[in-house]
């Protein structure tokens, strides 16, 4: 169904606020002024780079207030011909952006600024327009959800990688001591220090901003392989799980009842809660971890080693724990997630920087795709050629 078809009538008084607002700025028609290969001669004003972004115009002109669009052609996406004060302007998106198009810049320069402030105000009086236009395209699922996950995993291998370097300098700096001396008035002093301790606390932090960044990837990843997988196919289930737990976007995307598939979810889950929470709320935890009990021996932590079983994963003393446990479990999972049939979407995801196109969730189209690695190939394929043309506007 067309969208000019559900147009509310509340919106009625938004057009003819827009309609106000480009004033004397018409629909071209027989009786405005053009040259005769005007289509093809027109140049581009300096007026025209302030025009605000292109598919805001092309919401405006064609399809708030009705204007033509002449359609697709070598390297333009859209042309909106328009009449001011009787002579011929062009609105179009080209390759290089949208502009302004006049017979002769030179001599027009002031109409074009008067035409682009028009059009601005328009733009802002349409804005509740463009409002409903946006949430009738989620309601309907006519939308691309943006594919993240390529440089998300390279901010994870990034300081996962920054991580066992600084780890390698404090290994190899184990025995080094920097010992200084001084004076002052009451006598000699010497300081000894360890460059490895400073070292390894480093590290330690770059291998929780790891942690803290792979689980911003995978909790993208979960919710993309959902779509791919058909578990989710609506935008309203895209933005509740995009909302949801980690818990929720491993369930949506793999589900629990594989025994594997369990045995992962556990191993990441005791991660997340017991490393990346806990630093996440301000390194206090929801569990005691910050508190200390008053006693004969001292101050205890609360959190005594027999409340831990079998987490190998819980921090001590600061913030030291067991990086390198947790980087294994972390291996294993993101090979346990590109395996079985869930390979092909690995191509998909984490290599195409394609977005996930949500009404090919329901049409059959990643469903094809997702049947052998070679489907995958092939449909990434011939899809990144679809927009790179578009891209180009080669029509």
């Amino acid at each position: 169904m067309a969208l000019d078809a559900l147009f509310p009538a509340d919106l009625e008084p938004v057009r003819e606020a827009a309609r106000r607002a480009l004033g004397t700025i018409r629909q071209a028609d027989s009786t405005t002024r053009a040259g005769k290969n005007f289509l093809h001669d027109a140049k581009r004003t300096e007026a025209g780079r302030d025009l605000p972004s292109y598919y805001l115009v092309y919401f405006l002109l064609v399809d708030l207030l009705g204007f033509t669009d002449l359609g697709q052609s070598e390297k333009i996406a859209w042309s909106v011909p328009i009449d001011f004060k009787g002579e011929a302007f062009l609105v179009e998106h080209r390759k290089f952006g949208l502009g302004l198009f006049a017979r002769n810049p030179s001599t027009q320069e002031g109409d074009a600024k008067q035409i682009v402030v028009r059009i601005r105000k328009a733009v802002k009086a349409a804005r509740p327009y463009f409002d409903w236009l946006a949430s009738e395209a989620v309601v309907r699922s006519q939308v691309n959800i943006r594919n993240n996950s390529a440089p998300l995993f390279g901010r994870y291998e990034f300081l996962l990688a920054s991580y066992r370097t600084k780890q390698g300098e404090a290994e190899r700096r184990k025995d080094e001591r920097i010992v200084e001396k001084g004076k002052t008035k009451h006598g000699t002093w010497t300081s000894v220090t360890y460059p490895t301790y400073q070292l390894r606390r480093e590290g330690s932090w770059l291998a929780l901003s790891a942690i803290e960044a792979f689980f911003s990837w995978s909790e993208h990843v979960l919710i993309h392989l959902a779509v791919l997988s058909r578990k989710i196919t609506s935008a309203n289930e895209v933005a509740h799980l995009a909302e949801a737990s980690w818990a929720a976007k491993f369930g949506a995307a793999i589900g629990l009842t594989d025994p594997v598939a369990k045995l992962h979810y556990d191993r990441m889950a005791t991660i997340r809660q017991d490393l990346r929470n806990y630093v996440a709320h301000g390194s206090f935890g929801k569990q005691g971890e910050a508190f200390s009990f008053h006693s004969g021996a001292g101050a205890v932590p609360v959190l005594l080693p027999h409340k831990r079983g079998s987490n190998r994963f819980t921090l001590g003393h600061g913030l030291e724990f067991d990086a390198e446990e947790a980087f294994s479990a972390i291996d294993r999972f993101i090979s346990f997630l590109w395996s079985g049939d869930r390979a092909p979407a690995r191509l998909y995801i984490q290599e195409s920087y394609l977005p996930v196109i949500l009404p090919y969730a329901t049409n059959g189209m990643y469903a094809q795709a997702m049947t052998s690695i070679e489907e995958m190939e092939t449909f990434i394929s011939h899809l990144s050629e679809e927009v790179d043309r578009s891209a180009n506007m080669d029509w």
